[in-house]
């Protein structure tokens, strides 16, 4: 009987310490919220120990982790996950890993020691806008505009492309983003739609020529360029006097193409005789800068040539021409000028290069002789419209790294890093090139200072590696 009693008293010894002990355990996942000054909340000891706003800005799946930038103090941390992660959109909806991209603004749990991330949701604070592409960014990048609104920018703000996190200054003004961001802040900017480079081999014939990428890209053929050109598919157009041809390219997002043009062979030369009525008699005539004898047909080499008209007491008149057959007439009647018009003109006996155009450009092509002596003033050609490069200072930019790097300016060769180039005020484009490297390339804002600027840029990657950003791995000081 003693046995049995005693027996009991065990069982209910045990059940007592049994209920003593389940209240002692948590009954929830959280408890009391505090801040550490890490930026990250700490949340009890149930299933995770704190807790966070961030920017996701790179996703690992071959090694199930995730790289988060920590809005509050602006640094990077990685944690893992596993299939016991809960993930989740904005709607707390179930996703997948997959379906969580970079540049997403996203809540997560985690457990600071391991290190394992225990949840991530889409913040419901958050908002996104796709495929933009009419944006521009404040002076000292502090704000960005999207259509007619703007934006505060996050002081660290990261550009992602291609799940690697970059600069503003990556970014071309032709890339297409998607942009997020919490009440009226940018949190982040990931690259939808990229930029690639694209060169000429044997172009020698097309030096001097233009060159047309899809409609996207129209500029004059230097000696050595190297283009940025959105990623795509392209039809590219080059035209120089007697040669024409057209090739397709595909440039891929920071990829480099090299598109050998040398079997497009110029034609034989051909000329055309151009008889020009022009009114007042005493103008004078300059094609392509050099001064004409239009009382006596003139002959010009087939294709396009820019024409100046001046005499005192009328509007100049410039115009290009397009010289298509053998004969032809063009007449050109000069506009009087008014009092306003003869004060804007006191340099008309400037060099024609810098003459006052009073009108703008056209292009007229000159009529066959056998019809009437009157000519119709074509729509501009959109590859002669080129924009004025803003007034360069005597001040200096030098690039001083990466060192052996080509350089290009708005696609034209400068030279070999460390090297300078006279300051010009306004938005630029540097593309370093190297033999083996990924060709990078940077817009800049060129400020009117009347003093030098250097910049120094990172190394070139290696073609055959993968750049990767250096992490700060959690947990970090303050």
């Amino acid at each position: 009987m003693r046995k049995k009693y005693i027996r009991e008293y065990v069982i209910v010894m045990v059940m007592i310490i049994l209920c003593c002990c389940g209240c002692s355990l948590p009954t929830s996942k959280t408890a009391d919220a505090s801040d550490d000054g890490t930026g990250f909340i700490k949340s009890g000891v149930g299933y995770y120990d704190s807790k966070d706003t961030a920017v996701l800005v790179k996703k690992n799946e071959e090694d199930s982790t995730i790289t988060l930038l920590n809005i509050k103090v602006g640094r990077n941390y990685t944690l893992k996950y596993d299939g016991a992660t809960q993930i989740e959109d904005k709607h707390k909806q179930a996703l997948s890993m997959s379906q969580v991209m970079p540049g997403d603004i996203v809540d997560v749990t985690f457990v600071k020691q391991s290190k394992r991330l225990n949840s991530i949701r889409q913040s419901s604070e958050s908002w996104s806008y796709g495929a933009v592409e009419k944006y521009s960014f404040g002076r000292n990048n502090q704000t960005m505009a999207i259509g007619d609104e703007e934006y505060e920018l996050y002081d660290n703000v990261p550009v992602i492309s291609n799940n690697t996190e970059g600069e503003l200054m990556d970014l071309n003004a032709q890339d297409i983003l998607t942009v997020q961001g919490i009440d009226h802040t940018v949190y982040s900017i990931t690259v939808d739609k990229g930029h690639g480079y694209l060169r000429l081999d044997n172009d020698q014939y097309f030096i001097g020529g233009w060159i047309e990428v899809g409609q996207k890209v129209i500029q004059p053929i230097t000696e050595g360029m190297l283009l940025v050109v959105p990623e795509g598919t392209y039809q590219v157009l080059l035209t120089n006097t007697r040669i024409q041809g057209t090739k397709e390219v595909t440039i891929d997002r920071d990829g480099e193409v090299a598109l050998d043009v040398g079997d497009i062979k110029p034609e034989e030369a051909k000329y055309g005789t151009i008889l020009f009525s022009i009114n007042p008699s005493d103008t004078t005539l300059y094609i392509d800068g050099n001064q004409q004898d239009y009382d006596k047909p003139v002959t010009l080499e087939y294709g396009i040539h820019q024409m100046i008209a001046k005499a005192e007491g009328y509007k100049t008149v410039t115009q290009y021409i397009k010289v298509g057959q053998e004969t032809a007439t063009i007449s050109v009647e000069l506009e009087a000028q008014s009092e306003e018009d003869k004060d804007a003109d006191m340099d008309g006996d400037a060099d024609t290069e810098n003459s006052t155009e009073e009108n703008e450009d056209s292009m007229i092509e000159g009529n066959s002789m056998s019809s009437n002596n009157t000519v119709t003033a074509a729509s501009p050609a959109p590859y002669l419209n080129t924009t004025a490069s803003a007034s360069s200072t005597t001040k200096k930019v030098y690039i001083d790294s990466p060192e052996g790097a080509e350089l290009y300016l708005d696609s034209n060769y400068i030279g070999i890093v460390p090297v300078a180039f006279s300051k010009s005020p306004g938005t630029h484009i540097v593309s370093l090139r190297k033999t083996g490297y990924q060709t990078k390339s940077y817009t800049l804002q060129i400020d009117a200072e009347d003093k030098d600027i250097t910049y120094s840029f990172a190394e070139l990657v290696h073609s055959a590696g993968i750049g990767l950003n250096t992490e700060i791995e959690y947990p970090f000081g303050t």
